[in-house]
């Protein structure tokens, strides 16, 4: 039955989406109005940063190559600091979601607007949503000044990311979709624009991992991901999103990866109380198990599908299952430690979720 009362707040950003849309940089700078951009990337996109720069000419000020997993609050405030010293009026953001993330932490603080640039599908460049690490632990937050005005997304700027990088990012964002679906506050809205990003990403990154240039795919991909973004911003997350921000800022673990491997688990440990948005999941996959279809379509990527083969130890799981549990996400099961505990065995084995059978 169709839900009949919901709220939807869809949240203001300026989408340019298509092959060849980095070339309309400029008028989406001056279309901001304003003058005097840093732009901000990892070491690795350098290179990047500076076709960026070369594109703003004049109205680029420096550029700051220094993002990193997790934004740790010591690279923040470094960055924080450059963007006052040569003035900066805007941040241009070009690479996934670490780079994303820390153009959000320098917004934060200055109200400067973000002009993002993805180059992978972690989604952060359409939330309002933040992540800062200090002490080894990820704190997470809303607010609308983080969220970027303006998103580029040129599918040409993602075939440079390597197919094994393509699948676990690509999962990352399929796990958006998937707790949108069960999140306390979805609505038809939400729940369509989620299948559907599920459907395209699980369509297109098994053509990726097979032939990285096609094009199609990339394009494909990066829509899946833009859903999964805005899904994201406008729904919560639960249990999987908790567990993926504990182990990754507790054990500064891969952040696409981690998500890779907890989503099948988190998934079977939701099924029984989610229903609906199993049946939603697993049509999407064109699987006959939410769970067992995400682990397929992992192993069928050749993606990690354990945290030992991520460096986890089997020490940490308890202190793992202790935090998740402090400053819970909402989720659709309750939150029982001896059952988190044993997802994450499972998840640290790298064991097949146990089928729920009956569901389609």
């Amino acid at each position: 039955m169709l839900q009949r009362s919901f709220v939807y707040s869809p949240l203001p950003a300026r989408v340019v989406f298509g092959t060849g849309s980095l070339g309309k940089l400029v008028d989406e700078f001056l279309e901001l109005r304003v003058s005097r951009a840093l732009v901000v990337c990892t070491p690795e996109q350098s290179h990047l940063a500076d076709e960026v720069a070369g594109r703003l000419g004049g109205q680029c000020v420096g550029v700051f190559p220094k993002a990193v997993m997790h934004v740790p609050i010591e690279v923040a405030r470094e960055a924080r600091d450059c963007a006052r010293h040569v003035g900066a009026d805007c941040i241009v953001a070009i690479g996934g979601g670490s780079t994303i993330g820390l153009g959000k932490a320098i917004a934060l603080e200055s109200d400067m607007p973000i002009l993002a640039i993805p180059t992978t599908y972690a989604g952060s460049e359409m939330t309002p949503i933040y992540g800062i690490t200090e002490g080894r632990e990820k704190k997470t937050g809303r607010d609308v000044r983080v969220l970027p005005r303006t998103v580029i997304y040129d599918p040409a700027l993602t075939k440079s990311l390597p197919a094994n990088m393509s699948a676990t990012s690509g999962i990352n964002a399929i796990a958006h979709c998937v707790e949108a679906l069960y999140a306390d506050n979805a609505n038809p809205i939400t729940s369509m624009m989620a299948e559907d990003g599920i459907r395209s990403l699980a369509n297109a990154l098994p053509v990726i991992v097979q032939h990285a240039e096609d094009l199609d795919a990339r394009t494909e991909c990066l829509y899946g991901a833009w859903l999964a973004g805005s899904v994201l911003a406008a729904t919560s997350v639960a249990l999987h999103h908790k567990l993926c921000h504990t182990l990754g800022g507790m054990l500064d673990l891969p952040h696409a990866a981690t998500h890779t491997v907890v989503l099948p688990h988190a998934v079977a440990y939701n099924a029984s109380a989610a229903p609906v948005a199993m049946v939603r999941i697993a049509r999407a996959l064109g699987a006959d198990d939410a769970a067992q279809g995400l682990f397929d379509l992992a192993r069928q990527l050749d993606a990690p599908t354990s945290l030992a083969a991520l460096g986890v130890s089997s020490a940490d799981l308890d202190r793992v299952a202790d935090a998740a549990l402090q400053s819970a996400y909402p989720n659709p099961r309750p939150l029982e430690r001896a059952a988190i505990r044993h997802l994450l065995e499972d998840a640290w084995h790298g064991r097949r979720p146990r089928p729920m059978a009956g569901m389609i």
